[in-house]
Parts: C-alpha cells; structure tokens; sequence
C-alpha cells in the first residue's frame, strides 16, 4: 500500500474527526470573543475603564497559557477524546458563569476557569490530526481545524450583537455556554482514538506510516521536560508569542477599535469586524493546503512548514502598519483583513509545524509548549495595548504588536532548524 491510498473506514474516521474537531472549535472560539463584542456593553454596566477592561481580556489566556504545558503531556498520554470532553464541559460551565458577573472579581475569576477548561483543544486536535494522518499530509487537516478560530470570530460580531440587543449580554454568555455542553455530549460519543487491534492488515499499515513506522513510545515527564532541551522548542514558543500577540490584539481589541477609533456605529462595526476574521477562516484553509504543497517541494517537512511560518508573519507586520495609520476605514479594514488572513494562515503552519518538529510521542506536547508561549503574548496583548489607548492611542499599540510579530518571525528563522530526536 502507498502512503496515498487511504483505507475507506480511516477516511471515515478523518472526515468525522475534522467535522467534530471544526465544530468544538468554532465554539471555543465564539466563547472567547463574547467578551470582545460585548465590550462597551459590560464596560458600561460594570463601570469599567480601558485599563480593566484589557485586564478582563487577557485573564483567559494567562490561564490557557499556563494550563498548556501539563495539558499536552496529558493528551500524548491519556488521549484526546476525554482530555477534549472534559475541556468541553468545564469551559461551557465557565462560559454560562460569566453571565452571572456582577462585578470586575468575579468576572475574572470566570475568564481564568474558561482557560483552563478550553487549554485542552488545540493539543487535542494536533494529537488527533497525527493520529488519523501521515505527516506530509497534516498540513490540509491542521489548516481545516484551525479554520474554525477566524469562523468563530466572525460568526460572533454578526450573530451575537442582535442576541444582546434583544435580551442582555449575560444571555449571550449563556447560550454560547449552553451550545458547549451539547457538543461535550457529541465529542464524547462519536470520537474513537485509533484501535489497531481492531483494525485490518491494510488499515494498520497507513496508521504505521503515518506514525513513522512503528508506534511511538510511552511519554513521561523526563521525555517532556528533555523538549527544552532543544533549539527548536524555545524558536517555536518565542516565534508563536510574535504571532500570537499581533493577532490577540484584533481578537480582543477590533470591535472596541472599530467603535472608539473610527467611531462605527454597532451594526456596522459589527459588520466591518465579522469580515476580517471570514479572511481569516479563508487563510487557515489555504496555508494548510499551501504548506503541504510546500513541504513536498522543501529539503524536508521541517524547513517547509517553518518557512511558511515565517513569511505568513512578515506579511502580518507589513499589512499592520498601513492599518495603523491610514485615515480611510475602508483601506484600514481591507489591511486588517490581510493581517488576520495571515494570521490564520500562520497559526495553521505553526500547529502544522509542531507535528513534524516534534517526536511521535510528544507531538502534543510540543504544540501545548509553543502554545503556551503563543499564549502568553495572547495574555499580554489585551492588557498592553489596553494600556497603551488609554494612555495615546491605539497607533502606538498596534505598531507595537507588528513590532512583536517581527521577532516572533525572526525566532522561527534562526531557532528552528531541525527536528527533535525521539
């Protein structure tokens, strides 16, 4: 058998993987930006300023953030089907508690509980995708689920803000916590990890392809903690802090930006916000394809997946400072729009790179590792570029994130060259 002809039940077993994988996904991410779109709403009932309200932003990703080292090693070793639906659970429950936030406390004690119950997806999906396809074909699969990030964000500014309009913002908090636990209960139901046992001779050998050759050895905490080690792993957390840290401040910051800076009103900014993250939905599909294309024209999967890594983000820094500074809304939206195609396009070669960068056994881990530093510019761009409106403008914060992204790509060039020995 070649490594392209994929046993019929397998490919069933892909395409409900991804189908579930996009879906759980596009949640999460609706669960991340309520806050974001209803912004000047809690911001008004709660009396909070700028400053705060960049607080209550990033207190999610200090805890995604941190929660991503023990979680990947968690996943290589238990697997993603419980790791997910337990994710699934606490995160809904977090989610339908912050529409009971009467004060700025409470409020962010919910967003530190949403991280930790969502800290379990993305190295979820990574172990998933390594699972079910063979390492020159994870680019295509890896850009499908980080699809549903950017399709999250732009179904949020355009189905949210009529929801709040016609009730309250805690009930949309409520019904996107609500949606999460019936997909805990899919998730839960129709995902199976690879049984070789029950697998015929044919369906075997893809799956030993896919897993280079033979099945990987148990992980432990020294094979973990020897990841560190590595030039590659600290290129990939500081390279992903670059991107990460540019794209969280649209994430969190673009409806407000949209309102307070180019003064839109609602209806249109919800507009206007929902299309950049559609570009970003578009991106994440076509760097997955693009990079395994890539990767069968590059010296080897690593070099391949980490160029298009780098030259997404140096597009992210060169459509950025246009944004920042043009006057029209329509140009600053169009450059906006590229910076978060790239984005998307970015993030999907970077979880596309941790599964050729890292050894069979760990691949989860090393995408919760860079993930965790990606997060940790995620926690910190709210919070700076909060801090930085107040003070000036948001010119200066977003100059300051295509600055970040700039080192983060330069990281990627120097750091990550080979990939890590089992």
């Amino acid at each position: 058998m070649t490594t392209t002809q994929v046993p019929a039940r397998i490919r069933g077993r892909q395409t409900l993987t991804l189908a579930l994988l996009v879906v759980g996904g596009v949640i999460n991410y609706l669960d991340r930006a309520t806050l974001a779109v209803a912004n000047e709403f809690i911001r008004a009932d709660l009396g909070l300023s700028l400053g705060q309200m960049g607080l209550l932003l990033s207190a999610f990703s200090w805890s995604y953030a941190l929660c991503q080292l023990p979680v990947g090693a968690l996943v290589d070793k238990i697997g993603p089907r419980w790791l997910l639906g337990i994710g699934l659970v606490v995160w809904s429950l977090a989610q339908a508690a912050g529409g009971l936030a009467a004060s700025f406390g409470y409020f962010v004690l919910a967003r530190i509980a949403l991280g930790i119950g969502e800290a379990p997806h993305f190295p979820s999906a990574a172990r998933a995708v390594s699972n079910w396809f063979p390492p020159r074909a994870r680019g295509t699969p890896t850009g499908i689920f980080n699809s549903a990030s950017p399709l999250g964000m732009a179904l949020a500014p355009l189905c949210l803000p009529p929801l709040i309009l016609a009730t309250s913002w805690h009930w949309a908090f409520f019904v996107t916590g609500a949606l999460g636990l019936v997909m805990a209960v899919v998730w839960l139901s129709l995902y199976r990890d690879p049984v070789r046992a029950d697998m015929s001779a044919d369906e075997r050998a893809y799956l030993e392809v896919a897993d280079g050759g033979a099945a990987a050895p148990p992980t432990s905490f020294a094979a973990w903690r020897a990841l560190f080690r590595h030039r590659a792993t600290w290129g990939m957390m500081l390279g992903f802090f670059g991107s990460v840290y540019l794209n969280w401040v649209y994430l969190t910051w673009l409806p407000g930006y949209l309102r307070a800076e180019r003064h839109m009103d609602l209806a249109y900014a919800g507009i206007a916000a929902a299309i950049p993250f559609l570009c970003g939905f578009a991106g994440a599909l076509v760097a997955g394809w693009a990079s395994d294309r890539v990767v069968k024209a590059a010296t080897s999967p690593i070099t391949g997946r980490r160029n298009a890594v780098v030259a997404t983000m140096l597009g992210m820094v060169a459509f950025t400072i246009p944004a920042a500074l043009v006057e029209s809304n329509v140009v600053a939206v169009a450059c906006i729009s590229m910076v978060i195609f790239l984005a998307n396009a970015s993030s999907a070669c970077a979880w596309s790179l941790a599964t050729v960068a890292a050894p069979p056994s760990r691949i989860a881990s090393l995408g919760a590792i860079q993930n965790f530093g990606g997060f940790l510019g995620g926690a910190l761009a709210p919070v700076l570029t909060g801090y930085i409106a107040q003070s000036w403008s948001f010119v200066p914060a977003l100059l300051t994130g295509a600055a970040i992204a700039f080192a983060g790509a330069m990281a990627y060039q120097l750091l990550v060259k080979q990939p890590i020995p089992e």
